[in-house]
């Protein structure tokens, strides 16, 4: 099962530096880790609306009349209502939204992994090596597996069938 010891390990050696065994070392590499990992991860869940990463919540109005984002939600695509902070005001009592959430690591599939640690290594680039050539390099291959990630995540097949097209429909 992969961790965020793993990824940052995987960045690492992606410098040609040691992995770490634990983000509670007291190493430059571990602190980077610890510092690192969860913003990175996070931006990159972000950015883009990743299949793997997409749910649907059904939300019910509270009794202080808005409805409460739950807190795993990174960012909302679609909502029926007025977003003000973690709170959703909307006339409906029922409200259902669209949205990118926290994903444990271990869910991330191979495309996004390799995202991530080519990110890591990235960020971790500077404070360890101070190589402006190296820093360069990984940024050419993160925009290049950036690029491959979206393509493999958008063909990706929608299990979601075209219920009711009036299109089909006349053609039957």
């Amino acid at each position: 099962m992969l961790t965020k010891i793993d990824l940052c390990s995987m960045a690492l050696l992606k410098l040609g530096e040691a992995p770490i065994q634990s983000l509670t070392d007291d190493t430059a590499a571990a602190q980077l880790g610890r510092t690192m990992a969860d913003p990175v991860i996070e931006t990159l869940l972000t950015m883009h609306p990743w299949r793997f990463a997409c749910k649907m919540y059904d939300l019910k109005k509270n009794t202080e009349e808005y409805l409460q984002l739950p807190s795993d939600i990174l960012r909302v695509l679609k909502c029926d209502g007025q977003i003000v902070g973690d709170k959703i005001y909307s006339n409906a009592d029922h409200v259902t939204i669209w949205a990118i959430a926290r994903m444990p690591v271990e869910t991330f599939p191979s495309y996004f992994v390799t995202l991530v640690v080519t990110k890591l290594a990235m960020e971790f680039c500077i404070p360890l090596l101070g190589d402006q050539t190296v820093m360069r390099m990984l940024l050419a291959l993160y925009e290049s597996e950036l690029q491959t990630a979206k393509f493999i995540d958008s063909t990706i097949s929608s299990s979601t069938p075209i219920a009711d097209f009036s299109l089909i429909s006349s053609r039957f």
